[in-house]
């Protein structure tokens, strides 16, 4: 079973192709006896390579216009994981994050510990190292990229032009959290469609996994949710259960928060998925006192849960967005199932959370 999503999505038809492409190419492996992180890593590099998601090739551009990608997978069975952040010239980040995860396992001389983030020039010294595919960073931009850059630095430039301390300006200026009236729509979709995919093999065994260009216009060197432990992505499993989630959202609030572990967490303490989830992200973000509650707070969860002793599961996705996209498939279906989810037309989007989800049996 392979679950993946995009953030914040308006326009639904941009993504269901593309959901639906990771979805079978995720599922053929497992179909072929690769593990959930094999099919993670590969459903979030197709993800990554589209050109209409914030994550590999597409992702938002920093303030000074350059492009830093960040990525993480964590493995459900050993714990391990792994992330990556501030990259430019690794084509896919999610296939760095997978390697740093493994080299977890992997025994150092002088017995030194294996790093788990790496970053920047770093970061991309060892994925050469490591066999990655590298690229010029102006290959990751996109015209996608390039118009929401163009379109907001000039909004931005105009707020810092007329203030007067424009020095701190350039900081205090949030334009993707708090936008403009009339495009708070285009706005936050080009800010939070960040991906994401969490997978169940055979064995039972769990992954989790994202990528993200950041928020658009984001000081450079910022470090993401998306290459944080505990925020971006989380996955372990049990005798009695195995999950896996990734979140994407503001990332500042994510990592205030590590929502990804929380989720998990509270899953452990639950009898039921959808009143854990709601549960979570009302406790542990929404109200949380370590975010501000005069801000709308966007997030959004894909988990996976499976009870190894029944063989069967849920795949769930919750969100304080104004919409998700999400696709699901099993080794079993012979296509891959989209679906594109609202928050309810009485819910505020950034106040309140809408959870839905499905149940599945695994073949084992």
């Amino acid at each position: 079973m392979c679950r993946l999503g995009a953030g914040n999505c308006i326009d639904e038809s941009k993504y269901q192709r593309v959901i639906k492409e990771a979805c079978m190419r995720a599922t053929e492996i497992l179909r072929n006896g690769g593990s959930a992180v094999d099919a993670c890593e590969a459903a979030i590099m197709r993800l990554e390579n589209c050109g209409n998601t914030n994550a590999g090739f597409g992702s938002n551009l920093c303030l000074d216009g350059t492009v830093q990608c960040d990525a993480a997978i964590m493995d459900g069975t050993t714990l391990n994981f792994g992330a990556c952040t501030n990259v430019s010239r690794v084509k896919n980040p999610i296939q760095l994050a997978r390697r740093i995860c493994d080299g977890q396992s992997e025994q150092q001389p002088l017995e030194r510990i294996p790093p788990m983030v790496l970053a920047a020039t770093g970061a991309e010294q060892y994925a050469e190292q490591q066999g990655c595919a590298m690229v010029e960073p102006h290959v990751l931009i996109s015209s996608k990229a390039k118009f929401h850059y163009n379109h907001y630095k000039s909004k931005y430039d105009l707020v810092v032009g007329n203030n007067t301390n424009s020095s701190k300006a350039v900081v205090e200026v949030e334009v993707d959290v708090v936008p403009e009236p009339g495009n708070e729509v285009e706005l936050t979709a080009a800010a939070l469609d960040t991906v994401g995919a969490v997978c169940v093999d055979g064995a039972g065994n769990t992954a989790a996994g994202c990528s993200s260009g950041g928020i658009l216009l984001k000081m450079p060197g910022r470090v993401g949710q998306a290459a944080t432990y505990g925020a971006g992505c989380w996955a372990t499993d049990t005798d009695e259960l195995a999950i896996a989630t990734c979140t994407t959202g503001n990332g500042e609030y994510l990592m205030k928060t590590l929502l990804a572990r929380e989720i998990c967490n509270g899953a452990f303490g639950s009898d039921c998925a959808v009143t854990s989830l709601h549960k979570t992200f009302k406790q542990k973000f929404l109200d949380s006192p370590l975010l501000p509650q005069q801000q709308d707070l966007y997030a959004g969860a894909l988990t996976l849960l499976y009870y190894p002793k029944q063989s069967c599961g849920e795949v769930m996705w919750s969100h304080t967005t104004q919409s998700f996209c999400v696709g699901y498939m099993a080794t079993t279906q012979k296509a891959p199932k989209f679906v594109h989810s609202p928050l309810p037309t009485y819910s505020v989007p950034g106040r309140s959370c809408v959870v839905n989800g499905h149940n599945f049996h695994l073949r084992i």
